[in-house]
């Protein structure tokens, strides 16, 4: 038994449950009025499931938008799966929990950022101004919108 209370880790798998229970919800009911997601993750992670195209793309972190279409979101308690369509290639994702470094939901200026640091804390990201969120606009297949992938640094300090 350890002498310390470890706050950072316990933190972060609480902050892990929450984005599995909204993840759950989402998969149960679909996404609520303009709610949508950013999920950057680290495309290294030894438990990230990802096309190779993909990993050779983004070697290292990836961001993909839940919003418009996606589809199979299945949610379990280490991870999730789900497919998103890359330009007119639909792709199938999986993502443990593990490997999610910010979590997003700018529709309620909402964010949640993992460090990798053993003391690390899950902190809010800064707010952005609405009109520099990405918003994917290209049309996909069917009126389907297309998953994009962004970069956050641009909220980032």
């Amino acid at each position: 038994m350890s002498d310390k209370i470890d706050y950072g880790n316990l933190m972060h798998r609480a902050m892990r449950g929450l984005i599995q229970e909204v993840l759950t919800g989402i998969a149960k009911d679909g996404l609520p009025g303009e709610h949508h997601f950013f999920i950057t993750f680290d495309t290294m992670h030894p438990d990230v499931e990802i096309a190779d195209w993909l990993s050779d793309r983004y070697p290292g972190e990836m961001t993909v938008v839940i919003q418009h279409w996606f589809d199979n979101l299945n949610v379990t308690d280490e991870g999730f799966t789900i497919t998103l369509n890359f330009g007119d290639n639909p792709e199938t994702l999986y993502v443990p929990y593990d490997s999610i470094k910010t979590f997003v939901d700018p529709s309620v200026e909402f964010g949640l950022r993992f460090e990798s640091q053993p003391e690390a804390e899950v902190t809010e990201i800064p707010e952005a101004p609405m009109d520099e969120m990405v918003e994917p606009e290209v049309d996909a297949p069917e009126g389907r919108k297309e998953a994009e992938v962004v970069s956050l640094d641009q909220f980032r300090k």
